[in-house]
């Protein structure tokens, strides 16, 4: 195996395990980020949910039921949980991966009520009143989901419509009826805003950033090995070979022959100028021999 050869094997199993270890350790960083950055993008749109709950319930919801047809017919845009989910739902268009729900144990609407796994995020936070976010990860049929969930208290305007029957709008109770929705207590976590998003999304994130990643460390790890190739060769192999053509020469019996040229002040200049010596001092031998 040539010089050259052999020193590229040493490269390509350098390189390779180097990129190897470093493709790993990058694909840990890249899905860790990736997660960083999709939980990041679901407690924006959770807190840009919550203040659209907060201003329907402030500035909204009054305007509204001063309406007279809220008082024959249940206007479902005072409450904040319809505005904060129908923004939401909008929202959803362009990140369909995203979903919202204000899970509730008690809820007026049947269908905000908490299933299994969101009732159990809710006892969690009324166990934790003093971190009103949670987020963990849960399995689903369609694989793991990662979430971020905020504590809903029980406010006096919520109040209103949740203490009991009696001070509930009628044309809500016409709706909904007077068995859900009631009972809640001032301060209390009744319910909570989840926001939800496969784990696939924060993996396919990582996966395609990681697959660019290694066609950069492979171009690159091609055009370090062509580099140090045309280096070796020029600085190192074709030095050599002169030596090696002109000891061949003068193993044939050749002596009118040149001196290498020696160029700088590294190992191959001084194999050169060695050999230079040498050839001088074979040829002042040989020309010793022919005049005895």
């Amino acid at each position: 195996m040539k010089l050259l050869a052999k020193f590229n094997l040493i490269l390509i199993l350098v390189i390779g395990a180097g990129g190897f270890l470093i493709a790993q350790l990058a694909y840990n960083f890249l899905i860790g980020n990736a997660r960083r950055e999709v939980m990041a993008q679901a407690q924006l749109m959770l807190e840009s949910a919550s203040a659209v709950r907060d201003y329907t319930q402030t500035d909204l919801s009054p305007l509204l039921e001063q309406n007279p047809r809220h008082k024959v017919r249940f206007l479902a845009e005072t409450v904040p949980a319809f505005a904060a989910t129908t923004t939401f739902a909008k929202l959803r268009t362009n990140y369909p991966d995203y979903t919202y729900k204000e899970a509730t144990l008690n809820p007026t609407n049947p269908e905000d009520r908490a299933g299994d796994w969101e009732a159990d995020v809710i006892r969690q936070l009324r166990d934790h009143p003093e971190d009103p976010t949670r987020n963990g990860e849960r399995p689903t049929a369609d694989g793991p989901s990662i979430y971020i969930a905020k504590a809903i208290v029980a406010k006096p305007p919520c109040l209103e419509c949740h203490s009991v029957p009696s001070a509930a709008p009628k044309a809500m109770l016409t709706v909904y009826g007077n068995n859900n929705g009631f009972g809640w207590k001032p301060n209390e976590i009744v319910a909570a805003q989840i926001i939800s998003v496969p784990l696939s999304v924060p993996v396919k994130i990582a996966n395609d950033a990681w697959h660019n990643l290694l066609a950069i460390l492979v171009a690159t790890g091609v055009a370090v090995i062509l580099a140090l190739d045309l280096g070796v060769f020029w600085f190192v192999i074709h030095p050599l070979r002169l030596v090696s053509a002109t000891a061949d020469q003068v193993s044939k019996g050749e002596r009118n022959i040149a001196p290498l040229p020696v160029k700088g002040k590294d190992e191959i200049a001084s194999v050169t100028a060695s050999f230079n010596r040498m050839q001088v001092s074979l040829m002042k031998a040989l020309k010793m021999l022919d005049e005895s």
